[in-house]
């Protein structure tokens, strides 16, 4: 994983991570991105099933939930600062290990499809597109769409066995 230490994170982290989603987020400006909706709101990371973080302070976390009945990346995010090091790849390796030590046998997340750091990031790392969703797949796919995620760019549902 990069040499980076993966850890669960704890209630002071939860202030630090919406900072840090921010963040992440600004990297969306310069392809003309945005705006985003607004980060989750510190006191949301309790209602996650797992939430994991690279630093202390966190410099990147991976938040994940449950839909469909199978392990689901929420959000994954890695301050500007310390992209492209391998953190945002500690972070998925780290919720793969959570999901499957879970008992689940597939990771899913839904991604832009043409961003670098998304969809092509993801299939690198071996997810592959959902052809046909699950129901509450599909209720968040509408949720994003009614959120204006769609309108900044095509967007896919993936999963990857584990």
């Amino acid at each position: 994983m990069g040499g980076y230490r993966v850890r669960s994170a704890t209630e002071g982290d939860w202030p630090l991570l919406e900072a840090l989603e921010s963040a992440a987020d600004r990297v969306f400006e310069p392809i003309g991105f945005g705006p985003l909706p607004p980060a989750a709101p510190a006191p949301s990371y309790a209602d996650a099933e797992c939430v994991l973080v690279v630093g202390d302070p966190p410099v990147g976390f991976a938040r994940l939930g449950l839909v469909d009945g199978t392990a689901y990346l929420e959000q994954l995010s890695v301050h500007p600062d310390h992209s492209g090091q391998g953190v945002g790849t500690a972070l998925l390796a780290a919720a793969c290990g959570w999901a499957a030590a879970a008992g689940h046998r597939e990771l899913t997340l839904t991604t832009y499809a043409q961003i670098p750091w998304n969809g092509p990031f993801y299939a690198g790392r071996g997810f592959r597109p959902v052809a046909e969703p699950g129901p509450q797949m599909r209720e968040l796919r509408l949720h994003e769409a009614e959120l204006g995620l769609d309108v900044l760019g095509p967007r896919l549902v993936m999963s990857r066995a584990l």
